[in-house]
This record gives C-alpha cells, structure tokens and sequence, in this order.
C-alpha cells in the first residue's frame, strides 16, 4: 500500500511552483523506504535525422559583478547539443554532471526518493560528448531556460530532440540560482537563500542578463566545439524555457531583439498579485506560444491575459490537458520511471506530471515546440499550428 503520510516537499522544486502558481507551494506525501542500488532511468530517444553531440561550455562574464556573491565575476556554464557528423566511438553524456547528481540525491531526488534511490549520476543520454559538429549548413540557435531554482539538466529531452532536428541548443544554468552547478575541475557552487518578491525580481534580472550574455559570447565562437561557432546562425535565434524560465524567454524578448521567436512553457509573467513583470504590460510584436497546464491560460490567467491582449506578433496559447506543471521538464518521463521500481505515491506522481499518458505528451509537445520553431525560425509553414489535431488530441488551443 503507497504511504499517505505527509512530508515537507524537497527544496529543489519549491519556489518553480510559487512561479507556476502564484502561491505558496504544497505539501506531498513522503516517499518509500530506501532500496538498493540506486535506480536509472532512459530518456525517449530523439525522432529527428541528425546523431547529437553535446558540450559543457565554460563562460565567465568579467564585466558583469555576480549578484548573489559578493566580488565575483558573473560566471555560467551552459549545456550545448548540436547536430553532429557521427557519434560512434564518443562516450555518451552523462545526465548529470557528478557534482550536481550528488546534491541531488543527497537532497532527497526532487521528493522522489531518500538517498542512494536513484542513481542520477549513472544516467547516461542519446548525446555524444565532443562528437564532431556537422558543419555542412548553418543551424538556427535556441535557448533554453529552467525554471526559478532548477537546475538546466530538466530539459534534456527537449533539446537533444531539438538537436536532432537541425537546431543547437544551449541551455543556460544560472548559477547561485540552480540547486548546484558544477564548473571544470569538479567546483560546486549550490544554491544561495533566497525569497520574496525582491529576490523573484533580482532572479529575472539576473537571467535576462545571462541570457543576453550567452549570445554576446555565442557571437565570439570562443569555447565552443571546434567547428561550432561558424555553424551557428545568429540570425535565427529562438528561445524557450519553462515556468520561470518561459517568463525569462519573455522578458529576454522585450529587452533583446536578437531574439526571433519564444516559448512560455507554465511559466507566470507576474510577481505577485498585482506586480507584473514589464513584458506583461507590454507585450511583444514578434512570434510567441503559451504552453500551459489546465487553469493557466490568458482567459484565467491575469498576467498571462495582459500579455496577450497587448502583444501584436503572431501568438498561440496551447493547453495540455491532464497534464501538470513538470509535464513541461523531464519529470514525465523520471516520474514514471522510478515509480516502477519505488512506488511513488499517487498523489505526488500526478502532483508532478499529472494524469496525461507521458508517451503521448511527449509527443505532442515534441510537435508543437518543433513545428513553432520550424515555422518561425526557418519560415516553414506548420499547418499544426492552426488549429487542433486529431494526432494530439492531449493540446487544445485556447482562443
């Protein structure tokens, strides 16, 4: 019988769903006794044509003091999968890297299970570490963002599937922020105390900043693969991100027009109650999806209504029916995973990724983000994108 019992949420997910929800986030039921060894999970594998490579890519940002840390210089790693020329021989990329795997685990696995239940660190990806770049044309560049104090690892599957299909993705860690970031050499830098509604803003800031950074650097080549920087086309730029990371993609918009087209994956655009982030209050005149869960929709959603009624670009708001906040990150394929093997509780297994099928979600949500980008960053019409389909019956469209 799956326990009942109450138990404080793990801290790696809490203040992703005040954003998400406006609100103070619940509690969950506690997990099941430990089990030995840890337990792996696989990621659906990629559909698109191309193998994919992958890099961890160093960047220090000497003209920007960080802004949690006192006398520091504002320093990032960022995750890069690409199309690549062949993987055969190069070894798979580790889900995690060790450092971040150990503060995860020892952390309580997201609310999922105690320590040593799940072997995060024995996760391997599609992807190839340093597989060589397919420089035969150049490729159309999103960003990705995670959501307020996770950590970029949680939208894997979504970029190398990305990957996959033509573009390089770059998802940004955003350190001090994340629950742990692990630099060359094995440094890790946690999480700092952070609340309210002050630091929520100091967070936006800071990620906007982030974001416009990674492009300054992206433009230089420097640190990338060998043979990356000229395959990237910066004049195709997307960007997406989930719950507080779909607002950052937002409000990167407003502030940068090297950003072509976005994606708001759950993420709230306001503050609190009454304090909207600008892009709300402004809107934007270029390509932008909502992605929501049921009840987040700019027909219920304040921020979400003030943003669309203001914005004159092309727009969409899409909603996953059944489908719960992390249904937008990796947890739809973990969850029921590790639930095979650790009997997670119902009501934390749907608190997490809701009661859509996760095969099927993923699949829709592989179209949609594909086909939007594919229509707005490579100018290829995507009748899916005008109305609902029969094939993905899990997305309605809100009018």
């Amino acid at each position: 019988m799956r326990t009942q019992r109450v138990v404080k949420r793990g801290l790696l997910f809490g203040l992703c769903l005040v954003m998400a929800a406006g609100g103070v986030a619940s509690a969950a039921p506690s997990v099941p006794p430990p089990v030995s060894p840890g337990v792996r999970f696989s990621l659906p594998e990629a559909t698109g044509r191309y193998p994919v490579g992958s890099a961890e890519v160093h960047l220090v940002d000497r003209e920007r003091r960080d802004p949690w840390v006192a006398d520091r210089a504002r320093e990032l790693m960022v995750g890069v999968w690409y199309p690549a020329r062949r993987t055969q021989g190069y070894p798979r990329q580790p889900y995690m890297p060790p450092g971040v795997a150990r503060v995860v685990d020892e952390s309580g696995s997201f609310g999922l299970g105690g320590p040593g239940q799940v072997d995060w660190a024995g996760v391997r990806t599609q992807a190839a570490v340093g597989a060589p770049v397919d420089g035969r044309r150049s490729r159309p560049v999103v960003l990705y963002s995670p959501g307020l104090q996770i950590s970029r690892t949680l939208g894997t599957a979504t970029a190398i599937e990305l990957a996959s299909r033509g573009y390089v993705v770059v998802a940004v860690d955003h350190t001090y922020e994340a629950p742990a970031v692990e630099f060359p050499g094995g440094r890790v830098e946690t999480q700092q105390p952070m609340s309210g509604t002050g630091d929520l803003k100091k967070m936006v800031e800071t990620r906007v900043g982030d974001t416009r950074f990674v492009l300054d650097r992206l433009a230089t080549g420097r640190g990338l693969p060998e043979g990356l920087g000229k395959a990237l086309d910066l004049e195709r730029v997307g960007m997406y991100g989930h719950s507080g990371g779909g607002a950052t993609a937002a409000e990167a918009m407003l502030v940068d027009r090297r950003i072509d087209a976005g994606i708001n994956m759950d993420g709230t655009l306001q503050y609190d109650d009454i304090d909207f982030l600008p892009v709300a209050r402004e809107g934007l005149d270029r390509p932008f999806m909502l992605m929501g869960k049921p009840g987040q929709s700019h027909l219920v959603k304040a921020s979400w209504g003030s943003f669309w009624d203001r914005s004159t670009g092309w727009k969409r708001d899409l909603s996953l029916t059944q489908g719960s906040h992390f249904s937008y990150t990796d947890a739809q394929s973990f969850v029921p995973a590790l639930d095979e093997h650790l009997d997670i509780p119902g009501p934390l297994r749907e608190e997490y990724i809701g009661t859509v099928d996760p095969v099927r979600s993923t699949a829709a949500q592989r179209a949609y983000i594909a086909a939007f980008f594919d229509q707005h960053l490579r100018q290829r019409p995507q009748e899916l994108l005008d109305g609902p389909s029969a094939a993905h019956p899990e997305v309605r469209f809100v009018d």
